[in-house]
């Protein structure tokens, strides 16, 4: 039995295909591990704020010196910062956006990266806090970009593994499905990526 968070942050719904290859990794995850309770963090329907003077105020004032206002401004900081130190397995559906991930993403993450909760600076450099837990990257992109001249520009996988990483969580794998805007790979391109979750 697993504790699962499922990150969704394409606004597309269900015909996304990241949310649609995630809910694949979700599903294979559940057959595993019988009795899995899923989570799921919808960032298109319930967005996070983009970090703003009074959250970072915030996160360097001490607990016993902060304001009503500051544990309020703290209050999605600490809601998506419990949600992952309680979560075995962390599903994340990434859309690819000008070669980058959503900003709704990129606001959940600001508001999980924060020192003294999931990272800690020592006197060897620093160090991440979330330890053993598993993540899957569900990656869906209109071109090729896991290999190939489009490699490069892939700034999704990059940066994911980098930040989650810094945080301690180092145990990622990912699956694709590319090249869903490229004729003669857009009809199976979801499906191939959805074999590769089995494979």
């Amino acid at each position: 039995m697993k504790r699962i968070l499922n990150i969704v942050s394409s606004p597309g719904k269900e015909n996304s295909f990241s949310v649609r290859l995630s809910n694949a990794v979700v599903s294979k995850l559940q057959a595993a591990y019988p009795g899995s309770t899923v989570q799921t963090r919808n960032l298109a329907l319930n967005p996070f704020p983009h970090l703003e003077e009074s959250h970072i105020t915030s996160f360097f004032t001490p607990e016993e010196y902060r304001t009503e206002a500051q544990n309020t401004a703290l209050r999605h900081s600490d809601q998506a910062i419990k949600e992952v130190m309680d979560a075995d397995i962390i599903v994340i559906g990434v859309p690819m956006y000008n070669f980058g991930i959503p900003s709704n993403l990129k606001a959940w993450i600001d508001h999980i990266v924060r020192q003294g909760q999931t990272f800690t600076f020592t006197e060897k450099g620093p160090e991440g806090l979330l330890k053993n837990k598993k993540v899957y990257l569900a990656i869906a992109t209109g071109g090729i970009y896991s290999e190939g001249p489009m490699k490069t520009y892939d700034f999704t996988e990059s940066y994911l593994r980098t930040i989650l990483a810094f945080i301690g969580i180092t145990d990622v794998s990912v699956f694709r499905a590319e090249g869903m805007a490229v004729p003669g790979m857009q009809d199976t391109a979801l499906q191939k990526g959805i074999e590769s979750i089995t494979a």
